[in-house]
């Protein structure tokens, strides 16, 4: 079934998430290991008329870079990697990483260190999002490393990746248009309200969507897709999480996460696995320990935890959140170096409140 998904998957990503027109600058940024994907969306591009840039990245060199560095060195932004951003018009940036865990070992310090080092090149990078300058895609390509994190075989989890891009389907443009009407109904029934509550095993919050917008997902910026989010005032988020699983983020996985807010910020933080790693990102900068974005996942076709963040948070029957940086197009103010999203299931219990009327209970939206 598999056969054609590097082609399939390319033709998907070049006529219908971020659509190639005559003239446009095109940088693909990949792993060697996607190289059938890089090869599929190079083709695709050049039949649509446009120009196909690509940076293609060895498995080792951030781990090098990790391991060697001095502050200067982790200071320094490579002049041709800001000019290709500069000059695209879109960007594919392809997810293959074939070993997942390369940089679990390195100090939290030194991660923190080099984040705040490339912070020119992120926040222009965000820049060009948040105005859609950059018609900015990030997708993902199957390898050994995230079948071995997903607890499959490559086989299996290769076939889990065609689902969920919905790619089984006949008309997969099709798949996604739908979803995107379904979405819409949920985004227009949202508008103009105020108040979240979201309650249910190890999660009580509330806070305001006043004057926020809620942003329909359905596989213009992420694919797969399948969400839609909002950002909550920043000084309005009170109460307490308990992540019920596991986070990864900068190649570090975290267990046991637990968060409290109060007026927006957390003000207690612990982790049964990585908690060093959680502070470090938290003290990075004053946006780090207040929500960027909260959302709900929509993928039915995500069945299953991969620790892959981009199946993860649309996995159906969760919610997520992100610490840092305001996820774009919803009117969030809130800036940090970091958007890091983690993850909580909902089906046992979970329930979420808008104004006092359900939206969602036990994984599943209440309103038809």
């Amino acid at each position: 079934m598999t056969a054609d998904f590097a082609p399939r998957l390319a033709r998907v990503l070049t006529e219908y998430c971020r659509p190639v027109h005559p003239g446009d600058a095109v940088l693909i940024s990949a792993p060697a290991a996607a190289e059938p994907l890089v090869e599929a969306l190079v083709e695709a591009i050049l039949r649509r008329g446009g120009h196909p840039m690509t940076r293609v990245h060895l498995p080792n060199l951030t781990e090098i870079a990790m391991l060697h560095a001095s502050d200067e060195q982790f200071d320094f932004i490579d002049p041709g990697v800001m000019a290709q951003l500069e000059r695209a018009d879109i960007m594919y940036s392809i997810l293959a990483d074939e070993n997942t865990k390369n940089l679990a070992a390195i100090d939290p310090a030194r991660v923190a260190r080099r984040q705040q080092g490339q912070r020119p090149f992120i926040e222009r990078y965000l820049a060009r999002c948040d105005d859609d300058s950059l018609r900015w895609n990030i997708s993902a390509w199957p390898t050994q490393g995230a079948a071995q994190d997903a607890e499959m075989g490559l086989v299996a989890y290769r076939e889990f990746c065609y689902r969920a891009c919905g790619l089984d389907h006949g008309d997969p443009v099709a798949h996604w248009t739908a979803l995107r009407d379904r979405q819409s109904r949920l985004v227009d029934w949202l508008a103009d309200k105020r108040r979240v509550e979201v309650r249910g095993p190890g999660i009580d919050l509330t806070f305001s969507i006043e004057g926020r917008a809620w942003v329909n997902c359905h596989g213009i910026r992420n694919f797969p897709d399948g969400e839609i989010f909002t950002c909550p005032v920043e000084d309005s988020v009170h109460g307490s999480v308990a992540f019920n699983l596991p986070t990864v983020y900068v190649g570090q996985e975290l267990h046991g996460v637990r968060l409290v807010f109060r007026e927006g910020v957390v003000v207690e933080a612990s982790a049964e696995k990585g908690e060093d790693h959680l502070l470090a990102q938290l003290d990075l900068d004053a946006g780090a320990r207040r929500l960027g974005e909260f959302a709900i996942g929509t993928n039915d076709g995500i069945d299953r935890f991969t620790r892959n963040i981009l199946f993860d948070e649309k996995m159906g029957g969760t919610l997520h959140m992100a610490l840092g940086q305001a996820a774009g197009g919803a009117g969030g103010t809130n800036q940090s170096t970091i958007h890091w999203d983690m993850v909580h299931a909902m089906r046992d219990g979970g329930e979420i409140r808008v104004d006092g009327d359900v939206l969602y209970r036990d994984g599943a939206f209440a309103l038809a």
